[in-house]
């Protein structure tokens, strides 16, 4: 009992969506270590579940960290919960066709994945030893695309462009393409996008078959959504979350994924408003410090080894 006591501290400051949490002395949560807040706001009548990420260790046994989801509500004396553990997502087939948060809960009004097996958001890169060199083309089916810039397994493409050029629309076009084309894979991650793209996406899978409503195991992409309404800690997770599930597929499944990634440029954006939150000094051009360490370690995971292949399809919003 007093081993689970230590695990239960208290939310001391809420400035937005960063939360300041005090805890028993000796069980100071690990940096990214989840913690998990149930409270009730005056306006609702349903509990509200909040989970939080370790992000700086302030002393005298406080924690800084950041909200994945809105602080409405939460107040100073608040019970918060360390978990002792990342973050995890479920992986699987049987995220197959359903639509996930940051934190791996299902908002598609569909009930639980019931998957039992999790995945920490956060890892390590496979080694140089574990990593494949052998360059093989992955066929796309869109011949301009087959010609001109032909897509490399485990590679990395970036698709240029302003607001309302079209990144998206090559996105589901290439998903629907591949999906039907090889079978494999896929997983898309929304960073920071209009949750109307999110709802037009899944009705045109839907319609093209790569999510079947009628027997769902049968669907072939997993979809992961931080959209552009939600707090900064969310939309700077949610790409970590989507690269789970797909090394799930790459390492126990041996599969050739693709990872879609709309917009890479938001995940910056996300990484810069979390630091000025936690009160790191910008470097050039007002981004984080910590820009190229961030974006290092998401790329660094997307890559072939000898078991499968992640292919990365990442949108960069020009703004």
């Amino acid at each position: 009992m007093e081993n689970e006591n230590s695990k239960v501290g208290k939310i001391i400051q809420v400035i937005g969506a960063v939360v300041d949490a005090e805890f028993p002395p000796g069980s100071t949560p690990e940096i990214y270590d989840a913690l998990e807040v149930s409270y009730k706001s005056s306006d609702a009548e349903e509990e509200k579940k909040l989970v939080l990420e370790t992000q700086q260790h302030l002393g005298d046994n406080r924690v800084r960290t950041v909200a994945m989801s809105s602080s409405e509500g939460l107040v100073r004396g608040t019970e918060v919960v360390n978990t002792g553990a990342p973050i995890s997502v479920p992986v699987g087939e049987k995220v197959l066709g359903r639509i996930f948060n940051v934190t791996g809960d299902t908002v598609d009004n569909l009930g639980p994945c019931g998957n039992e097996e999790t995945r920490p958001i956060h890892r390590q890169a496979p080694t140089l030893l574990e990593q494949d060199t052998e360059a093989n083309i992955l066929e796309t089916g869109i011949k301009v695309i087959d010609l001109i810039c032909p897509f490399i397994k485990g590679g990395k493409v970036g698709a240029f462009g302003g607001a309302g050029v079209g990144k998206t629309v090559v996105i589901m076009e290439l998903i629907n393409n591949i999906a039907k084309a090889h079978g494999g894979y896929s997983v898309f991650a929304g960073v920071g996008e209009r949750s109307r793209e999110g709802n037009d996406l899944y009705a045109e899978m839907s319609e093209a078959g790569v999510i079947n409503q009628e027997d769902i195991s049968q669907s072939k992409v997993a979809l992961v959504y931080g959209q552009m309404n939600e707090p900064p800690g969310a939309r700077m997770r949610v790409a970590l979350s989507g690269l789970s599930m797909a090394e799930y597929f790459r390492d126990e499944m041996g599969q050739d994924v693709l990872l879609f990634v709309d917009n890479i440029f938001r995940f910056s954006q996300a990484g810069s408003e979390v630091s000025a939150l936690l009160g790191r000094s910008p470097s050039a051009v007002g981004y984080q410090p910590t820009l190229s360490e961030e974006m290092g370690i998401l790329q660094e995971r997307i890559t072939s080894t000898k078991k499968g292949s992640i292919t990365s399809f990442q949108a960069v919003y020009v703004p």
